[in-house]
């Protein structure tokens, strides 16, 4: 059976790495952090398929800060860096990403944002951090957006 690749958002704060993989109703997932910015990812789908893939990360990360939480629609992977600071990219080579790992603009901040768009957030993941609908959520975010602009 061959293995597929899941799509994966990524975005950033000064001290942590957000991985948002869209994987709805995974089972026997297992996530690995190593200490040298090595991220590994394994699922069965939904219909039995698997998925996986290993990243190499611009930077060092902490294996103990890394954090995983599945949801109906998604894992949502919150790691650690060892150092703050801003990464240039999420991948350690300078080629071009693999074409299933996309920006996440909805976690999306900037450096000049990062202190109050970083309290922010952390406390809306652990305000739906208890719950698995927490996903369900986190797929409608930019709704209200389009109806911004249609004009209603």
């Amino acid at each position: 059976m061959c293995s597929r690749h899941p799509e994966v958002l990524w975005a950033q704060r000064s001290d942590k790495v957000y991985l948002t993989i869209a994987l709805p109703d995974a089972r026997d997932i297992s996530v690995k952090c190593e200490g040298e910015g090595l991220f590994s990812f394994s699922a069965v789908g939904v219909h039995g398929e698997s998925f996986d893939f290993s990243l190499e990360l611009f930077g060092n990360i902490v294996p103990e800060g890394c954090k995983t939480k599945a949801g109906l629609r998604n894992i949502i992977c919150s790691i650690q860096k060892e150092e703050k600071g801003w990464w240039k990219r999420l991948l350690k080579s300078e080629e071009k990403p693999a074409p299933y790992i996309k920006v996440d603009w909805n976690k999306w901040c900037d450096e000049d944002d990062n202190e109050s768009a970083s309290d922010a957030s952390d406390d809306n993941n652990a305000a739906h951090g208890e719950d698995d609908e927490s996903s369900d959520d986190d797929g409608m975010l930019y709704l209200p957006d389009l109806e911004k602009a249609r004009g209603n």
